[in-house]
This record gives C-alpha cells, structure tokens and sequence, in this order.
C-alpha cells in the first residue's frame, strides 16, 4: 500500500469515528481541512451517510448531503439503504430529509423490506408515516405544465403548493382531511380539477413499473374520493339556491339569501352522525367501505389486505383500516390522546362540562358539539347526581359517629 493510499484510509477511518462518536465539529473540520469523495465504504459495505443515518444525527447527514453524498449509495451487506438506517433510527425528520434528496422509498433490503416496513417492524410508527406520505414536489409540478397536445395545464400554477400540502397530511381521517381541503387556498374553487389530478396520479403511481407504490396510490384515491363528495354537497348546494331563489322570483319576494351552510360542513356532519344504539358514525362507515371497494386495481396487495379485514368476523372501523394502510399499522397505546372529531394525536383540550371527550383544537368541538351536547348534559348530570350522593354518604357518616359518641356518653346513675 503505498503512503498515499495509507493517508486516505486513515482518513477515512477517521471521519467514520467521528460519525460514529456524533462528533459534529469535529467532523465539519474534518471534512473542510480535507478534499474527498465522501462516498467511500467500510469493510460491511458501508458509506458514511449510512453511518450518519444509523446513528439518526441529521445535522452529519446534512454536512454529508452537502459534500455530494450520494442518497441512493447502496453496497451494503444486506442492502440497507441510508432511508432503511434512519427509518430505524426513529428519526422521522431524518426521513424526511433523505427523501427530499431523492432517496428511493420502495427499495428493498436482502429479505425484501422497504424503509417503511422496517421502521414498521421497529415500532417507529412516526417514520412510517412520513415515509408513506411523502410525495416530490416535482410530482406536482408535472401537471402545472401543459403536456403533449394540451393548450393549458390541468392544474393551475397557483394550486401546487396548496395540493401539495393537501397530499402530503399524515393525520387521514375523513374529517381532518376534508377540514384540510377548506384550509388549502383555492382547492375549493378548483374541486373539479383536483379530483382529475388526483386520478391521474393514481393511475400513474401503478404504473411505475419496479417503483409502482401501492400505498400511495390508494392515498391518491382516497383523497380522490373525499374531494368528489365534497363536491357533491357543493352542487347541491348550488341547486339548492338557485331553486330557491327561483321560487322567491316566482312569489316576488326581492332578497338575495345565501346559504349559511358550508358544504365541507356539511360533509363533516354527516361523517360525524352516529347511531343511537352503539355510537358507531354510520355514514363514515358505510361510505369510507364504499371508498376501498372502487379501488380500481383490485388485484393489488393493498386492497387485498384491506378487503379481508373488513370482511373480517369482527372487523376494526373502517377509518381505523384505511388510517393502516396508509400509514402503517400503529401499536396499542392506552396514553394516546385522540381527537374525537377528527383523530388527530396529542388532543389536550377537553369539554369544559363533562370533561369526557377530548379535542384537538376549538374548531373540532364546535363540529362536535351538536352531537355532543345531549351525551354531555346526561354526563354532566350523572356526575352531579354522584357527587351529591357522596355528599350524602358522608352525612351519614357523620351523623353515626356523632349517635356512637352520645350512646358511649350515656351511664346509668
């Protein structure tokens, strides 16, 4: 080996035991002191992006990306990528990063794993989601542009960076998704339009060939069909007025009356509605079984998976399925703190009444509150009732001690 072979291995070793020891400072002078291709192996195969991504810094991983290292390296053993690493680091921001480097999310490992179903396997649920719901911003771009003998593009310029917000949610309970479709800037205006975007993009997301993603394919279709009964309402909406205003015409009554009901809103009430006899939102129900039978790729994993659980003996709800298959499937926790609106995690707010429902924020409970109320005041009132009784309990208690006290004060003269 000759002393300049020798020197770029010690260097090597060096800049790999700095990674190794989380060293950052270290390592940024390292690098600055020294020009080298960053893109060198370990005896495992090892670059030391997979290193940085293994020990879940992303502060290296930045530096390393910066120094041209190479996303989709992969010489590994076993071949773990550096997304595979840093889905089992836990780190989902780590995740993040890679991907919008251009890290590949359905390459498999030596037992046929993608980074989401490793990190999966690990319990890091919050990198499964990340990684599930992730989507270039480039795939987006593609329809702002006209292509082939199109004269405009099918999306607006000024809608990519709204849908692309309304894509990449993590939190896809009906609810929270179609209160995200009303917050995106122009999505409402442009119903039609996203919904065939979105079409387009599921169909384009099965035909990738070795790189076709089932899961998101499905996303696109869910989020789809959200955006068709939306604008469902809408059109309704819009009938409803104009017969209205018709009508008003007809009996010469001169006022222009908008409706005061939004049709997100009224979507959202309906999904919320539940059965008297066991609570469950029927509607929800029914409609989001609707949504996975008219999955058109029928012959995919994903919609075989879903299938046989909803026909299942003792089926989970069918959000909670969908929520799985997008997102992965989340580990028992009794300390989740569940939205009752709209599902979303770490929900601090409860009723101020019966304190027995937990909300993510004010908008949510005032959803709830029309189905809510009645179940509250009953609430309310039983734990009135019960507070009164250990009052009345404890009165008692007194009073025996006090009847105990005279009688042993008594004697016989």
């Amino acid at each position: 080996m000759t002393p300049a072979t020798e020197s770029v291995k010690q260097l090597e070793k060096e800049i790999f035991t700095r990674i190794t020891k989380n060293e950052v400072a270290e390592l940024k002078s390292l690098l600055a002191a020294n020009k080298i291709k960053i893109d060198f192996v370990d005896e495992n195969g090892m670059s030391p992006l997979q290193h940085a991504c293994y020990k879940g810094n992303k502060e290296i991983v930045q530096m390393l990306l910066d120094q041209g290292a190479d996303v989709n390296l992969c010489q590994h053993e076993h071949a773990y990528t550096a997304l595979h690493f840093a889905a089992l680091s836990g780190n989902a921001e780590l995740c993040h990063l890679l991907m919008s480097y251009g890290a590949k999310l359905t390459a498999t490992n030596s037992v046929g794993r993608t980074p989401a179903q490793m990190a999966a396997f690990v319990g890091n649920h919050n990198c499964v989601a990340t990684i599930n719901n992730y989507i270039p911003k480039a795939d987006i771009d593609y329809y702002i542009k006209p292509q082939g003998l199109q004269t405009e593009p099918l999306l607006p310029p000024h809608l990519a960076d709204s849908l692309h917000k309304f894509i990449m949610q993590v939190n896809v309970h009906p609810v929270r998704v179609a209160m995200t479709l009303q917050r995106c800037t122009g999505l409402l205006d442009n119903l039609p339009k996203i919904q065939k975007v979105l079409e387009l993009m599921r169909q384009r997301e099965m035909t990738r060939g070795a790189d076709t993603n089932e899961i998101m394919a499905f996303k696109y279709h869910y989020l789809s069909c959200i955006v068709s009964e939306v604008l469902k309402c809408q059109k309704r909406q819009e009938a409803r007025r104009a017969e209205k205003i018709e009508i008003e015409k007809q009996v010469n009554i001169n006022k222009e009356e908008k409706s005061k009901t939004d049709p997100v809103e009224l979507f959202i009430r309906a999904l919320l509605k539940c059965s008297k006899s066991d609570g469950i939102p029927e509607y929800q129900e029914a409609y989001l079984r609707e949504v996975v039978r008219e999955f058109p790729f029928r012959e995919s994993t994903i919609f075989r998976q879903m299938v046989a659980t909803l026909a299942g003996t003792d089926p989970p709800l069918a959000v909670s399925v969908v929520a799985a298959a997008i997102n992965g499937q989340r580990g028992f926790s009794d300390n989740l703190q569940i939205c009752v609106t709209c599902g979303e995690d770490k929900a601090t707010k409860k009723c101020s009444k019966c304190k027995a429902v937990q909300y993510c924020d004010r908008e949510c409970q005032r959803l709830h509150w029309s189905l809510h109320k009645k179940e509250c005041a009953r609430v309310n009132a039983a734990n009135v009732i019960g507070s009164n009784s250990k009052v009345a309990d404890n009165d008692k208690a007194d009073i025996a001690d006090a009847v105990r006290n005279e009688i042993g004060n008594l004697f016989i003269k």
